[in-house]
């Protein structure tokens, strides 16, 4: 495969060429593909140097994937010029997810939607793909009503200019803010720009995409989406309504026999989720599983998963092993 990995300097990009390298994806020719402001730099992967190249450059090399991480605004403009040239985009920005006419694909769950004519699939949003990881396996069974979702999301989901403001603000350090007010020590309920509605366009994500993913829009999602000053891991806090009952201890033998899920629930040894240990792995994991008990047939569960691997980095290099292993490139 000759692959393009757009947007390989910044934070993402830096992921994906690892899980690439870890997952030794078959890789004949790899193209490093940046704005104009960082082509030339170099960039190692497997031990060998490459240059980095701009976006035009790479439409005309012409590779068979294209995996993208380079911004809505980018992907807007470069992704159908790509497809035009007969190349696979997997984009991880939000630019296509809600497009009717492209797929959104958590590979686990929905990959055998995808067909040759799709040329550019969407990567969800990190907090998606976690909670729906973790939702899709119990809806299949008990059939979900309602979702309420809280999500506590570190600072290097905002990238790196975030994760930088942390650092300087736990050394003392002044420096530029990538937030309107400090993270450290703090709590900000602002994920994304605000809509009209009142809500983020990161909580609009996590109402809209897990609809689209699961292909059922029966149920709904309300979300609340927190930065918090952890420098890596996505947390969510979930209460679950099923049209069903349940068996909690059912319930944790669905999500350990889930591919990709972890479950971590035991409170007699302290034994629960956190973004601590879900740093550098790629299962989402799951605890703090326990009946709600002021409303029937409700689940409480808490989701935990690194927001730059799963999240993103390693759900579309999933995507694209599908692809090459199903011949759809």
């Amino acid at each position: 495969m000759k692959v393009a990995v757009v947007g390989a300097t910044g934070m993402v990009g830096e992921v994906m060429l690892k899980v690439l390298a870890e997952r030794n994806f078959p890789i004949s020719e790899l193209l490093l593909v940046a704005s104009e402001r960082s082509v030339g730099k170099k960039l190692s992967y497997k031990g060998e140097e490459y240059t980095v190249i701009g976006l035009a450059d790479a439409v005309a090399a012409k590779p068979d994937i294209a995996i993208f991480s380079a911004g809505g605004d980018t992907s807007l403009e470069w992704a159908p010029k790509f497809a035009a040239a007969g190349t696979t985009v997997v984009d991880n920005s939000s630019a296509w997810r809600m497009d009717p006419d492209k797929k959104l694909v958590v590979p686990e769950i929905n990959a055998d939607v995808l067909t040759p004519n799709d040329k550019i699939i969407a990567n969800p949003n990190c907090s998606t793909i976690q909670l729906v990881m973790a939702l899709a396996p119990l809806h299949k069974k008990y059939r979900m009503r309602r979702v309420i979702v809280s999500t506590y999301q570190s600072v290097s989901g905002t990238g790196v200019k975030a994760v930088q403001q942390l650092e300087n603000e736990i050394a003392g350090v002044s420096g530029e803010m990538a937030y309107p007010y400090p993270i450290g020590r703090n709590a900000l309920p602002h994920c994304d720009v605000f809509l009209e509605n009142g809500y983020t366009k990161e909580e609009m994500k996590l109402a809209r995409e897990p609809q689209k993913i699961l292909d059922d829009r029966t149920f709904s999602v309300s979300a609340t989406a927190v930065r918090i000053p952890t420098s890596g891991g996505h947390s969510e806090s979930v209460n679950v309504e099923f049209h069903n009952d349940f068996d909690l201890n059912e319930v944790r033998q669905i999500l350990n026999d889930t591919p990709g899920v972890t479950v971590q629930d035991n409170p007699d040894t302290n034994t629960y989720p956190m973004p601590i240990y879900a740093h550098d792995k790629d299962e989402v994991f799951v605890g703090r599983i326990r009946r709600d008990e002021t409303n029937p047939n409700t689940l409480n569960m808490w989701i935990v998963a690194d927001n730059l691997r799963k999240g993103a980095a390693t759900n579309a290099v999933q995507i694209a092993e599908y692809l090459v292993a199903k011949e759809l490139v």
